[in-house]
């Protein structure tokens, strides 16, 4: 087993792909990270702009904390149905193309691309903010420990998305049961319906323009609520049970997470600011700095580093999908020897990687881009959804569109509320990125229609011509080995017109001398040319040579490059390549076939074969 391999695990046959697929507790490892994790900057990001009106201000987070989990409640209802609806996946982008149209659907598609990369940024930066709030000492490693955390999520999905599930699964059973814990706790220990809160009496001047940008805040808390019915296909049978029970256990614990949090803080007067988070001033100020608080702290940073995995399984899938329908490239429509989406995967892997470098590691810094993405999915998800009631009509499909269409507006109106209010501070680079994607589709969607008019697949073949036999260049080196005469004996069988084409450098006389007397005592039924070259590269001459050499019209042109095969990608770097740098620079030739004659290290040659 190689390397890689072993990093990543063996290659898995395709009826192997049923051990992938997840079930309940472990959609919501893979699929609910991403909004279970919000909790830890969510709120915090809600009380930073709330304070910048007084301490006293701080007593407006539980109303707004209120309206964002009534909106979780409608999103989740309105998922439910999109699960039920259009069980195959895509979310957003398979509602908006089915009843919104192309365009539509590249806005949703493009914005769930946008917010998925932007989910992995700011949940591995806020986990190591997590951790470095528990442990300060580790402040000045901030963004190599990012990269670090990204690097080894990228590797467990690689592995599967069953198999990074499952091992996410402990830490995040850890951070559910003891956060939820901690909160009831100290809600109980503080007595929450009892007695006066920490806060200030005096009442906090806030305008209607700070609550809405507080509300936008906080709706980064949202995201990730979409990623089960993006990724419906990856649960067990049945499917469509199973992820409406994902979808309902994740809204029910956000919800107690999001108040729990909002009513702890109000009443103990925690204020953000400084190195430690709002969430670790909670959980401190409800049972102190104890083992306890160590145990969850920890979890949280797990889980906020590995809410990644929302997107790493929710992007190679919506990659996947368009790569399908001819809008990405269809490398992203292939599974690797571990049945994942491999190309997705880097592509996150790597652009999260540059975001988490340009903020130097600071989730705060990537708050404003949040959630506007995301929303934008969330709108025309429902609009969509409204449509697609309307012309199927089951039983009771007044209600259900009544939904869709309430949630519509409300998500709608939370992304004008995100861009008015956050385009200045960052999210003009997501309004700008939405575009570009969406140009993307349309160029890539463009080249292959002219593929397939070019190719004709419908067509029927023409007769096949016979051709007069080919001119065969065989590339060889300045001494004439077992490989060397391998290829001529192969390039002798293709036609009886062969050229051996070695390249010599001005100071190599006496090996151009040496290869001639070789050449006439083993008098092969082949011509030998020889070319000097003034620099030290062998693919430009053989180029300008194959550019001069004169053909009947129709006559073909092979080129047989002698090749070793290297025992492993470590000794492939002893080797050059020429085939690879031929096959490069003469790309563009269709009237060039460019072959490998291989032979390996190990391989025993032939009785009467020369060494």
């Amino acid at each position: 087993m190689d390397l890689w391999h072993l990093l990543v695990g063996r290659p898995l046959k395709s009826r192997e792909a049923q051990a992938e697929e997840i079930g309940t507790s472990e959609g919501l490892a893979a699929l609910s990270l991403d909004a279970l994790s919000s909790v830890a900057y969510g709120p915090e990001a809600i009380a930073i702009i709330l304070v910048t009106a007084g301490a006293a201000a701080l007593r407006y987070l539980l109303p707004i904390t209120l309206a964002i989990v009534g909106l979780l409640l409608l999103l989740v209802l309105s998922y439910s149905q999109v699960i039920e609806a259009y069980p195959g996946g895509g979310g957003a982008y398979t509602v908006s193309r089915r009843n919104l149209g192309v365009r539509a659907s590249h806005l949703a598609a493009a914005a769930l691309i946008v917010d998925y990369i932007l989910t992995v940024a700011i949940s591995v930066a806020a986990g190591i903010s997590a951790l470095t709030s528990a442990f300060p000492l580790l402040l000045p490693w901030t963004l190599p420990l990012c990269l670090a955390l990204l690097a080894l999520v990228t590797f467990l999905n690689l592995r599967g998305v069953g198999e990074s599930a499952r091992a996410f699964l402990l830490p995040t059973m850890i951070f559910i049961f003891g956060l939820l814990g901690i909160l009831v706790f100290g809600l109980v220990h503080r007595g929450v319906y009892a007695g006066a809160s920490a806060l200030p009496r005096a009442a906090a001047p806030v305008g209607l323009l700070l609550l809405l940008r507080a509300f936008a805040a906080g709706c980064t808390a949202l995201t990730g609520v979409e990623a089960i019915a993006n990724g419906v296909p990856l649960f067990r049978q049945p499917r469509v049970q199973r992820a409406k029970r994902t979808e309902w256990l994740l809204g029910g614990i956000l919800a107690a997470m999001l108040l729990g949090i909002a009513l702890l803080a109000i009443r103990v007067g925690v204020r953000p600011g400084g190195h430690e988070t709002l969430l670790s001033r909670v959980m401190g100020a409800s049972v102190g700095y104890s083992w306890v608080y160590y145990l969850v702290s920890l979890a949280t940073v797990a889980v906020l580093g590995l809410a990644a995995n929302t997107s790493f399984g929710g992007l190679p899938l919506l990659a996947s999908i368009l790569a399908q329908d001819d809008y990405m490239p269809h490398v992203f429509a292939m599974r690797g020897d571990r049945l994942v989406f491999e190309s997705g995967i880097w592509v996150l892997a790597v652009a999260a990687a540059v975001l988490l470098v340009a903020v130097r590691g600071d989730p705060q810094a990537l708050v404003p881009m949040f959630a506007i993405g995301v929303f934008t999915g969330f709108t025309l998800s429902q609009t969509g959804m409204v449509l697609h009631w309307w012309h199927a009509r089951p039983h009771g499909w007044v209600l259900r569109a009544a939904l869709n269409a309430v949630g519509a507006l409300a998500t709608a109106a939370a992304t004008v509320i995100f861009v008015l209010s956050k385009f200045l501070e960052g999210a003009w680079v997501v309004v700008l990125a939405i575009p570009l994607l969406m140009l993307l589709f349309q160029r890539v969607r463009r080249y292959y229609a002219r593929v397939d008019e070019v190719l004709e697949p419908g067509r029927r073949p023409a007769a096949v011509v016979p051709k007069p036999r080919p001119i065969v260049i065989v590339p060889i080196s300045p001494r004439l080995s077992t490989l060397t005469r391998r290829a001529l004996e192969h390039a002798l069988a293709i036609s009886d017109d062969v050229i051996a084409l070695a390249v010599f450098f001005e100071e190599d006389d006496e090996q151009l001398k040496r290869l001639e007397a070789e050449w006439v005592e083993w008098a092969p039924p082949a011509r030998l040319v020889t070319l000097q070259s003034q620099y030290h590269s062998i693919v430009r001459p053989v180029v300008r040579f194959i550019n001069s050499l004169e053909r009947a019209k129709g006559e073909r042109l092979f080129v047989l490059v002698p090749e070793m095969v290297p025992t492993s990608s470590l000794t492939g770097l002893l080797h050059n390549r020429m085939g690879t740098l031929l096959a490069a620079a003469l790309r563009r030739r269709t009237d060039i076939v460019i072959g490998m004659v291989p032979m390996h290290l190990e391989e025993e040659p032939p009785v009467g074969e020369e060494q």
